[in-house]
């Protein structure tokens, strides 16, 4: 449910030029930092390499829900939240089977085989995520539902669907669920505000569920003996592994050392790495439960460090990204009877389409704001009326120029009445062509 919430969050525009470093940093970023976080643990906390190696890939996965959480409220632009985002919603899978791995006691020579599976899992859920995700989002578009309220539970429904056909296919369900659940969030489904909220509450239930049943399997006084432990290992993580695995990674892609600064604070763990500590302890691995507490402990510890730290960090690399407007977003409802769209949206307090007149919106033959709700009246606005913050509109759309529709109102958002000329993209028609 967390990793769908995410997918359905992440913009694929922000995320595309992300993929190949979130692809590098969630396989050999994944690969370094077990190794460097294993080797610390081993020779300065004096543990035995097998659990050594545990705690070093339980800890490299990224939290997906910690990492949403942190980029709502901290404004870093674009390419660098696209691959916090793309990188903690994939490296969940590669770390899941080095853990089970681990516990299961493979022995060396069988590494290649190893890596083999790994790529094998990751490509079959891979294939799968994409597959379901859009053959989803083609019957959401094309199917009417007989209540609004059901299109939150069907797509939540193909997002499990995902990872229930990885897991089936000894796939990787976690990034099966991330693919399809992001192909979903960018297919402009009816209803994907409300959609998108339902996903954030499901979300948000899931970690309170976890961290219940965490609590429960956690005895406080047995972690007295693995707090030096972990600070230690948790030092080495941050302060070592972590940054060593994403300038290694990154080396190929010139990415400037404040962004891969920002990147190595940012490897926020959360929930999900103490689930995957529990896996041993079902596998009755010897030392589990020591590998559990120093998990444990250390999660709890660097992710109240790094997490109010992080805005602080981003501000001091000036790679804060506060005074781009945000998207603008738009609610949609299908008139199947009428073969149109009911689309509405608020003007926010970052948008340039206030002081812009309905006229200069310039909207698609076949197109046209019908309603205004101000200050709680409404109104039919005439071309000349001028748009204000605050503002909730009301435009009806035909089915042939829906998507054109809601292009034009993102750019108009973001650049204002001369969006079309001043090439922030999303005009009605393709780039190139005027408006007359």
């Amino acid at each position: 449910m967390i990793l769908a919430e995410g997918g359905l969050g992440t913009k694929w525009k922000e995320i595309k030029p992300a993929l190949p470093q979130a692809a590098v940093l969630s396989t050999v970023g994944v690969a370094v930092s077990v190794g460097v976080t294993a080797a610390g643990a081993h020779y300065l906390a004096g543990l035995g390499w097998r659990q050594a190696l545990l705690i070093g890939a339980v800890v490299s996965s990224t939290d997906a829900a910690a990492v949403f959480s942190v980029l709502r409220s901290v404004p870093l632009p674009a390419r660098l939240s696209g691959v916090l985002e793309a990188e903690s919603g994939f490296n969940d899978a590669p770390v899941v089977i080095l853990v089970v791995a681990f516990s299961t006691a493979r022995e060396v020579d069988h590494w290649y085989v190893l890596l083999g599976e790994i790529a094998l899992e990751l490509a079959i859920g891979a294939a799968l995520g994409l597959a379901i995700g859009w053959l989803g989002a083609y019957c959401m578009r094309h199917v009417a539902l007989p209540a609004s309220g059901l299109y939150p539970i069907a797509v939540m429904a193909i997002a499990v669907s995902a990872y229930a056909a990885g897991a089936l296919a000894h796939g990787s369900g976690f990034l099966a669920v991330y693919l399809a659940a992001m192909i979903l969030g960018n297919a402009k489904l009816p209803h994907a505000p409300a959609t998108r909220g339902f996903a954030e509450g499901l979300g948000w239930i899931g970690q309170i569920g976890m961290f219940v049943l965490l609590g429960l399997l956690v005895t406080p006084h047995n972690l007295l003996d693995d707090v030096v432990p972990a600070l230690v290992i948790g030092m080495i993580l941050t302060l070592v592994a972590r940054p060593t695995s994403v300038f290694v990674s990154l080396l190929p892609f010139h990415v400037p050392w404040q962004e891969k600064t920002l990147l190595s604070w940012a490897g926020l763990r959360g929930a999900v790495p103490i689930v995957l500590a529990t896996i041993p302890m079902v596998g009755a691995v010897p030392g589990s439960e020591g590998v559990f507490n120093v998990v444990f402990v250390l999660v709890v510890v660097y992710t109240l460090i790094q997490g109010p730290t992080l805005p602080w960090l981003a501000r001091h690399l000036r790679l804060g990204d506060g005074e781009e407007p945000a998207d603008l977003g738009i609610e949609s409802a299908p008139l199947e009877r009428l073969r149109g769209h009911l689309l509405s949206t608020s003007i926010g307090p970052a948008s340039r389409m206030h002081g812009v007149e309905v006229g200069e919106l310039r909207m698609p033959a076949g197109a046209a704001v019908t309603l205004i709700v101000r200050d709680g009246s409404s109104f039919v606005p005439s071309p000349s009326t001028v748009l204000r913050r605050g503002d909730e509109l009301l435009v009806v759309a035909t089915d042939p120029v829906r998507d054109a529709a809601e292009r034009r109102l993102q750019a108009v958002s973001r650049g204002g009445k001369l969006a079309g000329w001043l090439g922030t993209g999303a005009a009605p028609r393709r780039r190139g062509h005027g408006h007359h």
